[in-house]
């Protein structure tokens, strides 16, 4: 049975109201301030967390609409920045693919408005598992000092119980695959994942290691060793070979970082979402979020980079992304608005070359919010194209794409 607000247990709807109102006070009122939750209260949502990820099953059956999250690593300004670029729950639904702590300065106010979030909207907002909602990750990459510093041991311990019960993958209308990592040679059939055991560790091989840690290579066929020294990376022919197998138009996921906020791969068969812009504060990278729409109709709106203060208020120099690490996977068209009030109202432009912001159109909001954001709007790759009710014979809907695609 799914959690409700009615049905919140311990966690009473008042009390979780609160803390919810404080997180989101907090990052209104001077950038980067700490919140104050007392332990209890964090452990009280890491509970109740628990039961719902429990409630629900390992391969979450979503439907769109839906809004798409990559790794937010604990930059919780700009998690605000995307709940008022795409709205604020309850208004929206959300699917967050992983990585909620470690790196950024506030991993825990990140990780615990999302798990207020799910408790209180527990079929609007869903969040997997990345790979560093692990213990021997986050023990190294900043979650447990944070806790440590802050708390205690003992609070880091409470969430590693509940990151063990964090939903792996998620699948979208029955054509959309969504996963913080990618696949893996183990994985045959989405019952595969629907028959896995939680709570769980994340081991160092196997099936599940491989949906948390690989990555696609444009320069490999079949399976490839990874320079992480972890799991494995995979070509684009196993990435089709899996999606026709399976009936699937698109798998979304994380994991990687990436200058525009997203990156294609495979003519359009796979898509890397990462929300986390200027990420660790060295880069010049945007951040991006994915919206769905009824009709399977994607669109991406980015959070530009900001411009950051270094020593005695001077702007910080930014480091570009590796360009050996951001092969050029772009095709088809870009749509981009040419009206501020008008979102959607394209202009087409090729993108053979990486997108360049500037020509992108800020929100008209952006001096006065958190949010500065640019709308592109893009139909992925599927055979069966054409109008926004494309379908296979059988019936389903199909993820759609331009007619000039």
């Amino acid at each position: 049975m799914m959690m409700t607000t009615s049905s919140m247990g311990a966690m009473e709807a008042l009390i979780l109201n609160d803390i919810i109102k404080r997180l989101l006070d907090g990052g209104r009122v001077g950038g980067g301030r700490q919140v104050q939750l007392s332990e209890l209260e964090i452990r009280q949502l890491c509970v109740e967390a628990k039961k719902v990820f429990l409630s629900q099953p390992n391969l979450l059956e979503l439907h769109a609409p839906v809004k798409i999250c990559g790794d937010i690593h604990g930059q919780y300004l700009d998690l605000l920045r995307i709940f008022e670029c795409g709205g604020f729950p309850p208004t929206s639904t959300y699917l967050f693919l992983g990585d909620y702590v470690d790196r950024g300065k506030q991993s825990l106010e990140t990780i615990c408005l999302l798990l207020a979030y799910k408790i209180k909207y527990p079929n609007k907002i869903f969040l997997l598992r990345g790979n560093h909602e692990d213990a021997k990750v986050n023990r190294v990459y900043g979650f447990y000092d944070e806790c440590k510093r802050r708390f205690n041991v003992r609070l880091w311990k409470i969430f590693t119980d509940c990151f063990n019960c964090l939903p792996i993958a998620a699948i979208i209308d029955e054509k959309i695959l969504c996963m913080h990592g990618g696949l893996s040679p183990e994985l045959n059939s989405l019952d595969q994942i629907r028959d896995m055991q939680r709570p769980t560790e994340i081991p160092d091989f196997g099936l599940l290691c491989d949906l948390l840690w690989s990555d696609p290579n444009p320069d490999i066929e079949g399976w490839g060793t990874s320079d992480r020294g972890v799991s494995c990376t995979f070509g684009a022919d196993k990435l089709v070979e899996f999606l026709e197998k399976n009936d699937l138009d698109l798998i979304c996921r994380a994991h990687q970082v990436v200058e525009d906020g997203y990156e294609f791969f495979a003519k359009r068969r796979l898509v890397t979402i990462f929300s986390a812009p200027n990420y660790c504060g060295e880069f010049d990278n945007a951040g991006a979020l994915l919206s769905i729409d009824e009709s399977l109709m994607c669109s991406f709106q980015i959070l530009k980079p900001l411009e950051l203060k270094g020593e005695a208020g001077a702007a910080k120099t930014l480091r570009p992304l590796p360009k050996k690490n951001l092969p050029n996977l772009f095709t088809g068209l870009l749509r981009v608005s040419s009206d501020e009030s008008k979102a959607y109202n394209a202009v087409e432009i090729g993108i053979s070359d990486a997108i360049k912001h500037s020509k992108s159109v800020s929100s008209p909001e952006a001096d006065k919010s958190l949010c500065q954001v640019s709308y592109l709007v893009w139909q992925p790759y599927h055979k069966y194209h054409n109008t926004a009710s494309a379908s296979k014979p059988n019936g389903k809907r199909r993820v759609a794409l331009p007619a000039s695609g």
